[in-house]
């Protein structure tokens, strides 16, 4: 077991769980926190004794995306140093959607912006009925960029048009509707009920055959063979948001933001 201030990891009996624990901040996430994600995929990836992965929080909420020192730190670099943070949590976006073990997030409370990348990367989720989503980038000048490929997957194109652009929060009925999370229960009790109703039926399988499968569906569904046009889509996103952090708009979003004001094309009313 892996024990720190930002993320623990366990393995027992087959399933990994990767839980985050910050939940002074709403278990908001930063550069460490992806590190450690991405260090925990691979010691995942490498140890065939693990079958499934979980994917879950401590606290009041799931997590509400990125955190604001982290935030806030990035606004002072450049475009080259965006881009390559940027890099990083592609990574672990791409890492978590072709991981070659089966995983499951279990959401209760708010998934906010990054977090809802984290959810759409897994193969399945499940969410209590408090729980709330929002891809709320543009709110503050950015985009959901990085995420994008994983949720437009998950929840469609024509779903992406009005939450991408609106910025709206959506309740986990909804969430349900749209694709994103599978199932909806009553509260957290019911929600590792659940979980471990899928564990179950997950550990009856081949080990190799859901590998493979979980290759299929991307094949067939998404093409995802074609790695030249794969990067091309990765660059294009981590390109972008790069670009964003550090145009006029996105310094003056993420300052608004932290300043708890207005962002100045808010007209008022």
């Amino acid at each position: 077991m892996t024990d720190n201030s930002h993320l623990l990891f366990t393995i027992e009996d087959g399933v990994a769980r990767l839980t985050l624990n910050k939940p002074e901040i709403h278990n908001a996430f930063d550069d460490v926190i992806i590190a450690e994600m991405l260090a925990a995929l691979t010691a995942i990836e490498q140890n065939p004794a693990v079958r499934v992965v979980v994917l879950g929080a401590n606290g009041k909420h799931f997590s509400a995306g990125a955190d604001l020192a982290w935030m806030k730190r990035m606004a002072q670099l450049d475009e080259q140093q965006n881009r390559d943070d940027a890099h990083q949590l592609a990574e672990l976006m791409y890492r978590l959607n072709g991981l070659n073990k089966p995983t499951i997030a279990l959401v209760d409370g708010a998934a906010f912006g990054g977090a809802v990348g984290l959810v759409a990367c897994c193969d399945m989720a499940l969410a209590t009925q408090r729980s709330r989503f929002c891809l709320s980038e543009v709110k503050i000048g950015l985009s959901p960029a990085v995420i994008s490929p994983f949720v437009v997957t998950a929840i469609g194109e024509r779903a992406a048009r009005r939450y991408f652009l609106t910025a709206e929060a959506f309740d986990a009925s909804v969430a349900n509707t749209l694709g994103l999370v599978h199932d909806v229960v009553s509260d957290q009790a019911a929600l590792e009920e659940k979980g471990q109703q899928l564990i179950a039926a997950l550990l009856k399988n081949s080990p190799q055959a859901i590998d493979k499968t979980k290759q299929l569906i991307q094949t067939v569904s998404r093409g995802e063979t074609d790695q030249q046009r794969q990067q091309s889509v990765r660059d294009y996103t981590v390109n972008l948001i790069a670009a964003i952090r550090v145009s006029e708009e996105g310094q003056e979003g993420l300052s608004s933001f932290l300043e708890k004001r207005q962002a100045n094309w808010v007209k008022e009313s």
